[in-house]
């Protein structure tokens, strides 16, 4: 519909007319001589590509982006067969023997080349994210995001930027998210101060990190714990898998999440073997979101568990709270990166904890809310039993869970984290300070 000046073209035949018409033509009911036919569509991009050529004398060039999104939307959806018929026919007649293009060129995350989509073409150049060949043209270079910052006046914000959308390898150089920066320097000139963000979420559902955690054994689950926490794990990459094999097994999913650009590679290609490592703290955020919305989900399953967990929880009975915790660190991945700051490494288990109480609906339960002289991590109100709980979360340095307990309930204490609850016609007020390091835990309380 971009080309309507076909329509009317004196370089084409009334016949030709009919055959653009035909592709843009939006049919009323009961028009059925120009409803598209398979065969019309499975030739529309040779049909199109040979009228621009004969209007303009001058052969196109065509450009496919994200060429195996339909296969796996498909896939998804239960079309699979139909689509690649479809595909192998549209590509193979507009590709292979094309007088009427100047080149082609094809985007997207897996080569596909077992389902023999691109059959009897012999003549493409295929470049992976491997190849030395563009390499920095898929993303900003480091002297380029400085110039940039430099320009909007965000010099300041370098560091920032690095830690959230630098990592990513393609050939021999890293680069940065180019959609990444672009809108965080949008972002700041509207709000110098802004925090970064995950605009890459927005952009993809994240259905592969999901399925990849929800299928993942003990060893993958130590495998993804290794790189939340920085390290690197090697695997082998196949790089012409079909969607059908995609999630056969954890094996196939390394690869996918190598190519499109959730694990990036650390160091030299080593044959089919790569060190995957999360490249920004961007991605790393997503793989952590997915934990903890997997682990919400599973947690949901086991209602009797829960409810003891609510219920020692509720009478202040701070072991039978330890043993439950601790059971349920057992299940998910744990945090323990150097790399991560301390706090971050607190929100996590602060999230774990949310997941844990929204089971009680009884409960108000609010989060990082202002009280006393500071914010609180957790508050519960429970207006029935006039009951209020403050909890503080500590991720203690070396490991030393008693003194991380002490340190939470000296807060509380020492920043009247309690006033809320009480101005809201708390009765009973319980105080706990929770230290976890790894998956391990210590649970303190205190009444008043």
């Amino acid at each position: 519909m971009r080309f309507p000046f076909l329509s009317d073209s004196p370089q084409l035949t009334d016949d030709e007319k009919k055959q653009y018409q035909l592709l843009v033509y939006v049919a009323d009911v009961g028009e059925a001589e120009f409803v598209m036919t398979d065969d019309a569509l499975q030739t529309s991009l040779l049909t199109l590509t040979r009228l621009l050529y004969k209007h303009y004398g001058q052969k196109a060039i065509l450009l496919i982006d994200e060429y195996d999104v339909p296969l796996d939307k498909a896939q998804q959806a239960g079309y699979y067969d139909e689509m690649i018929d479809l595909i192998r026919k549209m590509f193979g007649r507009a590709l292979k023997s094309n007088g009427n293009i100047f080149l082609a060129v094809l985007t997207g995350c897996l080569r596909i080349a077992k389902e023999s989509i691109f059959t009897g073409l012999n003549n493409l150049n295929v470049l992976t994210i491997d190849d030395v060949r563009f390499e920095e043209h898929f993303g900003f270079l480091d002297r380029e995001v400085r110039e940039m910052l430099d320009y909007y006046g965000f010099a300041d914000k370098y560091e920032w930027t690095k830690e959230w959308y630098d990592g990513y390898r393609f050939g021999n150089a890293e680069v940065y998210c180019p959609w990444d920066v672009i809108n965080y320097v949008d972002q700041l000139r509207a709000e110098p101060d802004a925090w970064p963000r995950a605009y890459w979420i927005n952009t993809s559902g994240n259905d592969i990190i999901r399925q990849f955690i929800r299928t993942a054994g003990q060893k993958t689950k130590r495998e993804i714990e290794k790189l939340v926490c920085g390290e690197a794990v090697e695997k082998k990459i196949n790089p012409e898998l079909t969607y059908r094999e995609l999630y056969q097994s954890a094996d196939n999913i390394w690869s996918v999440l190598y190519m499109t650009g959730y694990l990036t590679r650390q160091g030299k290609v080593d044959g089919e073997k790569r060190q995957l490592v999360i490249p920004n703290r961007e991605i790393r955020k997503i793989f952590v979101d997915q934990i903890l919305e997997w682990f919400a989900e599973e947690a949901v399953r086991d209602a009797p568990r829960l409810d003891a967990f609510c219920s020692a929880l509720a009478k202040g009975d701070a072991t039978e709270v330890e043993r439950r915790l601790g059971e349920y660190l057992e299940m998910t991945v744990s945090v323990r990166d150097a790399g991560a700051r301390k706090g971050k490494k607190e929100n996590f288990y602060h999230g774990i904890l949310l997941g844990l109480l929204s089971h009680n609906e009884a409960w108000d339960i609010y989060s990082n809310v202002e009280s006393g002289d500071g914010y609180s991590d957790i508050l519960v109100e429970d207006e029935a039993e006039e009951l209020g709980i403050v909890i503080e979360v500590k991720y203690p340095d070396g490991g030393d869970l008693e003194a991380g307990c002490m340190e939470a309930l000296a807060q509380i204490e020492g920043k009247r984290y309690e006033k809320r609850l009480v101005q809201d016609g708390m009765r009973t007020i319980l105080k706990y300070g929770i230290a976890c390091w790894k998956k391990k835990c210590r649970v303190q309380a205190v009444r008043g």
